[in-house]
């Protein structure tokens, strides 16, 4: 079995459109594209290494792909990214399911990228590792296809744009396994899926007049 696993920089707030640059993606209005590269650092990098560590193929959203094609096949050999990204298959959940992709080792999740992920997820194989993709994001915590989440808090809040959780995620327990935090201030934690939400209360067993009379003003 494979497992579906998100990679996600995101400010405090929870946004993660455009970490890279200006031009990354400034739908909507988006004017603070670049705002994680002044956090990236030395410790950021070998965050990033240890994600990639484990084998990986890549899930992508149509628009994160373009701006992966349009990047990464020409970033050369010394950026060891670039030929990582080549040689593992790319997995791109698009509404045109005929789409022919230029990038090698690429190809379409077919006319249902639900039921091309469910699909995938059943065969043996390298795990299914997002990038970006914050619309197809949706799509999987909607279906409760994610298992593992690595994501970094960034020391900024930046008030609008694309969030890693919308409206509909389907309610879901993770535990953290691993976490570290950057000399810039970048916190990277790891979750697992950890079954069902257990609930509980802090109320008093017997509650008072004045909290059963808040509850019948709540109906």
């Amino acid at each position: 079995m494979r497992k579906v696993i998100v990679g996600a920089f995101t400010s405090l707030d929870g946004i993660m459109q455009a970490p890279g640059g200006p031009d990354e993606d400034p739908v909507g209005g988006f004017d603070h594209g670049g705002w994680a590269t002044s956090y990236f650092d030395e410790s950021m990098g070998e965050a990033v290494e240890e994600m990639f560590a484990r084998p990986f193929d890549l899930l992508l959203g149509r628009k994160t792909y373009d701006i992966f094609a349009a990047h990464w096949p020409y970033a050369g050999a010394d950026d060891p990214i670039g030929p990582l990204f080549d040689r593992i298959t790319k997995y791109v959940a698009t509404r045109n399911p005929d789409l022919e992709l230029g990038w090698k080792n690429s190809r379409t999740l077919g006319a249902d990228a639900v039921a091309g992920v469910k699909k995938l997820k059943g065969e043996d194989g390298p795990n299914l590792l997002t990038q970006g993709s914050t619309d197809f994001l949706q799509t999987l915590f909607r279906n409760d296809l994610v298992d593992e989440i690595y994501i970094s808090f960034f020391p900024v809040v930046l008030g609008k744009g694309k969030r890693l959780f919308g409206d509909g995620a389907s309610p879901a327990a993770f535990k953290l396994v691993g976490s570290r935090t950057s000399p810039s201030g970048v916190t990277v934690n790891n979750y697992v899926r950890a079954g069902e939400i257990v609930t509980g209360s802090f109320e008093f067993d017997q509650p008072t007049e004045a909290e059963l009379e808040r509850r019948r003003k709540l109906t």
